[in-house]
């Protein structure tokens, strides 16, 4: 296998493995927060992790890859090297993670306060009357609105004789 072809195989890996890394973000996406970001770092790790297959050439290949070929032809030559990268890459990833969290955390709780805030009504002052202690001052004498029996008779009725309905005037074409 020469460079050309190396770095070829590589750049299909790198598709198929962003490919992967998709369908595993659409399986975890109705998860819970905390439990689909670690499933989904996890995933990225085992994708992306190389390991030394050829340490006289510098040869690098995927480390589940080459974990599951030695498992299954029963080589196991490069194994436990994998095994340890994926352990490795595994940690610093977490540790990563945790970091990211630790500085999110904090600022997620202040924006969800702040956008409680937003959302909530704003607090009734202690000063202002209530509508039933309006209603109490107010004397029962005078009503906001007479009914229509007691109108003096200054009130004109419409022109149209329509007995005080007022009906539609449609224009003349």
């Amino acid at each position: 296998m020469n460079e050309h072809d190396y770095v070829l195989v590589w750049g299909l890996y790198a598709i198929a493995a962003l490919g992967c890394l998709l369908v595993s973000f659409r399986l975890t996406g109705w998860m819970w927060r905390y439990l689909r970001e670690p499933l989904r770092l996890v995933v990225a790790v085992l994708l992306f992790t190389p390991t030394i297959v050829d340490p006289g050439k510098d040869l690098y290949a995927p480390a589940v890859a080459v974990t599951a070929l030695d498992l299954l032809f029963k080589v196991g030559s490069n194994m436990w090297t994998a095994i340890s990268d994926l352990a490795m890459y595994g940690m610093i990833a977490v540790v990563v993670y945790l970091v990211l969290v630790l500085i999110r955390w904090p600022i997620e709780r202040a924006w969800n306060k702040r956008k409680a805030a937003k959302a909530a009504p704003a607090p009734i002052a202690e000063d202002e009357p209530t509508l039933r202690e309006l209603m109490e001052r107010e004397p029962q004498s005078q009503p906001y609105i007479k009914p229509r029996a007691d109108r003096s008779d200054s009130h004109t009725q419409p022109a149209s004789g329509s007995g005080g309905r007022r009906e539609r005037i449609e224009p003349r074409l």
